[in-house]
C-alpha cells in the first residue's frame, strides 16, 4: 500500500488535538467534522469512503466503500486535506470529547488494527477504513460494539480517539485479559476476542458492571480506555435536572423560569 508519510504533533492533555505536517502534495484523510484549523495552501475536498486504493473500481467501488461506513454508524463522506503549496503546511484535528488521541503506525502492527466503530479520527491517505465482522455470535450480540467494528489497514499513520486515560497492554501468548465491553478501544488482529457472561446471579444483577465483559486472549496488543463516552453520557443524563425541577435550581435557569412564570 502506498500511504502518504506524514509527521504530527499532539497538543493538550485531556482535550487533545493533533497537528499534522504535510509536505507538498501530501494528503491526510479525516472524519467529517473533526477539523480544528488549517493553514493557507491546503485544499479540502469531500469524498466517498476513505479514498484508499481499496475503494477503487469506479463508481460502484466508491459506493461500496462508502456504504460500509454506514454500517459502522459513520457518515457516507470523509474529507481529504491536501497540501497544494510548495512548502510544508499544517492542519489540525480535534477530539470530539475529553480523552486521548492515540497515534498508530500501522506498519508496526502487521498493517491492521481493529477498533471500536466511532474511534477513528484521521489517517494518512492510503489507509483503508473498513468494517470487521465479529464471527462469534456472543461477541456480536453482547459485545457492546455489535457485530461490526472498524478496521484500519495499510502501512501509514492513523489517529484514534478514546475517552479518559488510555492504557496500552501487551498480551503474551495465551494470556487472558477481561475488560468491560465499553472500555475496549482497539486491538491488533492477532488478538482473540470473545464475550463472557459474569458468573453468579448476585454479581450479574447487582454488581453494577453489566452482564457481560470482553475476553481478550494474546498474543497481541490492546488499548483500553478508562471512560467510555457511553458511560460519560449516562452520568450526565442522570445528573441533569428534570423539567419539573427546573424552578428549584439555584441558577440562571431559575431566574428565567421566574420571569416567564410571573414570580
Amino acid at each position: 500500500m502506498n500511504n502518504h508519510e506524514i509527521d504530527y504533533k499532539i497538543y493538550g492533555d485531556d482535550m487533545q488535538f493533533v497537528e499534522v505536517e504535510l509536505d507538498p502534495d501530501e494528503t491526510v484523510v479525516a472524519e467529517a467534522g473533526s477539523l480544528m484549523m488549517m493553514e493557507d495552501g491546503i485544499h479540502m475536498e469531500t469524498i466517498f469512503g476513505d479514498g484508499s486504493a481499496a475503494a477503487g473500481g469506479g463508481l460502484m467501488g466508491k459506493l461500496f466503500s462508502a456504504g460500509k461506513r454506514v454500517l459502522t454508524g459513520e457518515s457516507l463522506f470523509m474529507t481529504t486535506f491536501t497540501n497544494t503549496s510548495h512548502e510544508k503546511k499544517h492542519v489540525s484535528f480535534a477530539s470530539p470529547y475529553p480523552g486521548k488521541i492515540i497515534p498508530m503506525d500501522l506498519s508496526e502492527y502487521n498493517g491492521k488494527i481493529i477498533c471500536q466503530k466511532d474511534s477513528f479520527l484521521a489517517a494518512a491517505k492510503g489507509v483503508s477504513v473498513g468494517i470487521e465482522l465479529q464471527r462469534k455470535i456472543g461477541a456480536g450480540f453482547f459485545g457492546g460494539e455489535g457485530f461490526i467494528m472498524q478496521k484500519l489497514e495499510g502501512d501509514g499513520m492513523s489517529f484514534v480517539h478514546a475517552g479518559g486515560t488510555i492504557h496500552k497492554k501487551e498480551l503474551s501468548h495465551g494470556e487472558v485479559l477481561r475488560v468491560d465491553t465499553g472500555c475496549l478501544v482497539a486491538m491488533t488482529s492477532e488478538i482473540s476476542y470473545d464475550i463472557e457472561m459474569v458468573k453468579g446471579v448476585k454479581t450479574a444483577l447487582f454488581g453494577g458492571e453489566g452482564l457481560f465483559f470482553a475476553t481478550l486472549r494474546g498474543p497481541g496488543t490492546v488499548w483500553i480506555q478508562s471512560l467510555p463516552f457511553s458511560r460519560l453520557a449516562s452520568r450526565v443524563f442522570a445528573a441533569a435536572p428534570s423539567r419539573l425541577g427546573a424552578k428549584d435550581e439555584g441558577s440562571l435557569a431559575k431566574g428565567i423560569f421566574d420571569v416567564f412564570s410571573g414570580d
